[in-house]
This record gives structure tokens, sequence and C-alpha cells, in this order.
């Protein structure tokens, strides 16, 4: 499968355009939408090697949680995004249908503060328990003080 055939898929599918650029393919969908398209990649488009997830902070413009999965076969790259609104913090899992998503979806957790709905284990991973806020958000006091961290 080319990256021409995958954004014609998407587009007919989920009615977004998806960018083509060589063998990568980037779409947007809305946050309704993440888990669908995950699982469309998945199985439809031959994408079972789930890269990486992390999220961007845009401020007055909210969260956006981005992704990246791949066809190791057919040299296809999906870039999922998805934004999630000002003050909104809920997006899909898709530890269900990739369990690499399962830390780096916790990993989000941890410096977002995105809460990912049906994830099985969603905690903190690499801060204590007890920090306060979210070290990656453009909200958060960089100089309060939390010992032996800071």
């Amino acid at each position: 499968m080319t990256a021409a055939d995958a954004s014609a898929r998407i587009r007919e599918t989920f009615g977004v355009e998806a960018g083509v650029d060589g063998a990568s393919v980037t779409v947007a969908v809305p946050r309704e939408l993440w888990a669908e398209l995950g699982l469309f990649a998945l199985k439809r488009l031959g994408c079972c090697y789930f890269n990486w997830l992390s999220a961007i902070d845009w401020k007055e413009q909210g969260l956006e949680v981005v992704c990246r999965v791949e066809n190791l076969d057919a040299g296809l790259v999906v870039t999922m995004r998805t934004r999630l609104g000002p003050g909104e913090t809920r997006c899909a899992s898709l530890a269900g249908l990739y369990r690499g998503a399962d830390w780096m979806e916790r990993e989000c957790y941890d410096m977002f503060g995105i809460r990912f709905e049906g994830h099985p284990d969603l905690r903190r991973i690499l801060l204590s328990e007890d920090w306060e806020g979210y070290p990656l958000r453009k909200d958060y006091a960089v100089d309060t003080p939390f010992a032996p961290y800071r």
C-alpha cells in the first residue's frame, strides 16, 4: 500500500484530508474518532508497529495528542493527531490495540495530565504519585520547590 492509497482510504472513511509526504501520511481527526482511526490504521492499513506517542501543549488552543504507527512491510508511516481543546484532558486509549501504547500513554499522562480513557493501568510512570502538576504543560510553575527533585 502506498501513502497516496492510504490517504484516499482515510479521506473516504473519515471525511478528513490526509497529507502525503513521500511514504508518510499525516492525518488529524476529531477526538471522538481517535480510537477508530487507530483501529483503521491497524486493520485496514496494516500499521502493526506502534512507534511513539506524545502530546503538544498549544496553550490557549489546548492539548494535542500525536502518535506514529507504521506498516513495516509496505514502508508506510502514519502520523495521527487529535486536538483535545481548551481545558479538555481526556482522550481514548490505544493500549487495547497496540501494546506499545501502554507506557507511552502513561508517560503522556504523567507529563501532560492527559487521561486516556480505557487504559488498563493509568498511573504515573516517571514521577512519584504525590507529585503535583504536569511538568510539560505550559501552565506548570517551574519555580515551585518539590524536594528532592528541584
